[in-house]
Formats: structure tokens, C-alpha cells, sequence
């Protein structure tokens, strides 16, 4: 128990006892997403917290001509939500879709409230969670400040590393606001440099 990741994620916000960690943890259920499963949809209100145990995640939309775009992705130790639609009971406008097989400890509202009924302490540690993962999914977007695309997928490599591999290649590109083609050409393009200068023409990265 004491070794479990989600233990070892909610020790960074507080001092719990054993006992609170076997009552947090007992009202968890374990699941599993498949790639392209959904853990909440746009148009329903979000009823459940998950803590992603392994796996990755997307938030995602569509837009008016039915275009899939990528916002941004959450990987292992991150707690997931659609929070205005959890806190305000409003239906979600966004889509949270599994990427990869994600193992996740899914807290229903009922039960996740059950924990606070019975910590003292537990409205404080929500505040904290709720609060990182606010900052977070700020950090997530500031990948595309920059206008040039090599400069954005780089920073993501920076930021992320190892997560590119994990994550399909129109996913990633949608994500950095560039077409698969330019994404391909900057990944060819990086390899190119670590041998010798580049040879692609000016401006091949895209936007």
C-alpha cells in the first residue's frame, strides 16, 4: 500500500496516516481504457475523478467543420477531471480519450465527497490537487507560445521527454498546431542536424 503510486503522489500535499491512505485508496476502483476510449464526454456532466496509474490521456474537442483537435495530454501521476464540469455540475465541453491502455483509480463524486465527510483535513488536500492541476493544464498549452514549429516540438521534447514516442503522430501534431506532414518533416529535419546542418528549404516546419 505504502508504495502505491497514488500513495506516493498524495504524500507530496500531506501528512496522511496509514489508516487515511487505506480509506482513500478503498474508495478507488480500479479500471482500464482502451486507445480511443473515453473517460468523459462533451455534453455530460463529469462524475468521477481518475488518478492515472499508467497510460496516457488526451483532452480534446472538435470544431464546427468536425476537425479532431488535441489540447493537450496527461500521463502517470496526474490526477484527471474536467473541473468546471465536476464542480459546477455543468456538461463538459471537451472530450478526455485514452491514448495509449490507461490503468486508472477512479473516485465516483458519491465517494470521493465520502472521503471528506470523514478527513478533516480532506477540503484542504482537494484545494491543493485541484489547484496543481489548474497550473498544470496552463504549463501543458504554454508548448505553443512560440510561432515556429521546430521551437514547439522541441520544447515538448524538453518538457515531456519520452512522451513523444507514446503518443501517435496526428495526435502530437494537432496538439503543437501542425500537420502530420510538418511534423514529420521536423523530426527529420532534427535527425538531419544531430548528423550535419539541414538541408530543407526555409520555413518546411510549419505552424
Amino acid at each position: 500500500m505504502n508504495d502505491s503510486p497514488l500513495t506516493d503522489f498524495l504524500l507530496q500535499f500531506h501528512h496522511f496516516t496509514p489508516q487515511q491512505l487505506r480509506l482513500i485508496q478503498s474508495r478507488a476502483v480500479a479500471r482500464t481504457y482502451q486507445p480511443g476510449a473515453y473517460f468523459s464526454q462533451a455534453g455530460r456532466v463529469a462524475q468521477e475523478i481518475g488518478f492515472i496509474v499508467s497510460g496516457i490521456f488526451r483532452v480534446c474537442y472538435f470544431d464546427r467543420e468536425g476537425t479532431d483537435n488535441t489540447k493537450y495530454f496527461l500521463e502517470e501521476n496526474h490526477f484527471v477531471v474536467d473541473l468546471q464540469s465536476y464542480q459546477y455540475q455543468q456538461p463538459c465541453t471537451e472530450y478526455v480519450q485514452a491514448v495509449t491502455e490507461t490503468h486508472v483509480l477512479v473516485f465516483e463524486a458519491r465517494a470521493w465527497q465520502e472521503i471528506g465527510l470523514i478527513m478533516v483535513d480532506w477540503p484542504q488536500v482537494e484545494h491543493k490537487l485541484f489547484t496543481q492541476a489548474l497550473l498544470e493544464k496552463l504549463n501543458r498549452r504554454s508548448a505553443l507560445v512560440s510561432p515556429n514549429g521546430t521551437t514547439r516540438y522541441t520544447q515538448f521534447l524538453t518538457t515531456f521527454p519520452g512522451l513523444a514516442n507514446r503518443i501517435p503522430l496526428a495526435q502530437l501534431a494537432s496538439y503543437l498546431g501542425l500537420t502530420p506532414q510538418s511534423l514529420s518533416r521536423i523530426r527529420r529535419n532534427l535527425g538531419q542536424r544531430s548528423a550535419g546542418p539541414a538541408t530543407s528549404a526555409p520555413g518546411s516546419e510549419g505552424n
